[in-house]
């Protein structure tokens, strides 16, 4: 490996030069994002406040008899320099989220010199992988769970005499929370390849703790939906419960289960 050829102060230079990238990269789409924010906020970011938005036309018949009609949200900013604070930093999560895949890209030439061919091969899979899981999570949260969570919270009343009124800070809080948590519960998979790889994690370990796995796999989901029907709450566990049936498959099984099972 030519990698192994160079100093320590070599090295440190090149990560520089990486992350002087990564900065140029997230400066560069951040702007971009920044001019394209009242856009993106009118047409992304507040669409779920709309009862035109297609979760609530698909799943009305379902859970409300067609009420959405009559949804509506107030998004209030109740600070003074809120949406400026809000264009800034949105703009930042969304460089982050669209240069995700430039950035680890730029990381993975610092780190791949260093590696085996095989090694390589094994990571690049594994790095596409994981970005795809990820922006799918990020889809299924921002089409499925966030609105429902949305509609739900807003729709719920402790007292007729209470005004629902949603803040800014407190709307963008959740909506980039869920996205995130989202987006990372779907890298499931990956960690769970990874681990196997690594010797730590075999595929009796899914089996042994299955009826614990669904208990947790509950908890995370109401945690991510705090609603309280159980139609939202099994719409947002069956995705996470197939990804736990899912990362099984992608693990080796145990030296006792390739004993013991001929199929494996």
């Amino acid at each position: 490996m030519a990698g192994s050829e160079m100093t320590f102060w070599d090295h440190l230079d090149d990560l520089r030069r990486v992350l002087f990238r990564v900065v140029i990269v997230v400066m560069v789409l951040g702007i971009g994002a920044f001019a394209a924010m009242p856009w993106l906020f009118e047409h992304v970011i507040m669409a779920p406040c709309s009862p035109a938005f297609p979760t609530y036309r698909l799943f009305d018949p379902i859970i409300d008899s067609g009420a959405g009609n009559e949804f509506s949200i107030d998004v209030v900013s109740l600070e003074l320099a809120s949406q400026l604070f809000v264009h800034m930093s949105a703009a930042c999560w969304v460089a982050l989220v669209v240069g995700f895949p430039i950035v680890i890209y730029l990381l993975w030439g610092f780190i791949s010199p260093g590696l085996y061919d095989h090694e390589r091969r094994g990571a690049t899979r594994a790095f596409l992988f994981g970005n795809v899981m990820f922006y799918l999570g990020v889809a299924i949260g921002y089409f499925m769970v966030f609105p429902i969570a949305l509609r739900f919270l807003s729709d719920y009343r402790l007292s007729d005499a209470i005004r629902p009124i949603v803040s800014l800070d407190s709307y963008m809080d959740n909506f980039f929370t869920i996205l995130l948590m989202m987006g990372a519960v779907f890298e499931l998979p990956l960690v769970a390849w990874l681990l196997g790889k690594m010797g730590l994690l075999s595929r009796s370990f899914f089996k042994k703790y299955r009826r614990h796995a669904i208990v947790a796999l509950l908890i995370v989901a109401a945690l991510i939906t705090p609603t309280g029907d159980p139609f939202t709450l099994f719409l947002v566990f069956i995705p996470i419960y197939a990804l736990w049936e899912g990362s099984a498959r992608l693990v080796p099984p145990g030296s006792t289960e390739k004993n013991d099972d001929p199929s494996t």
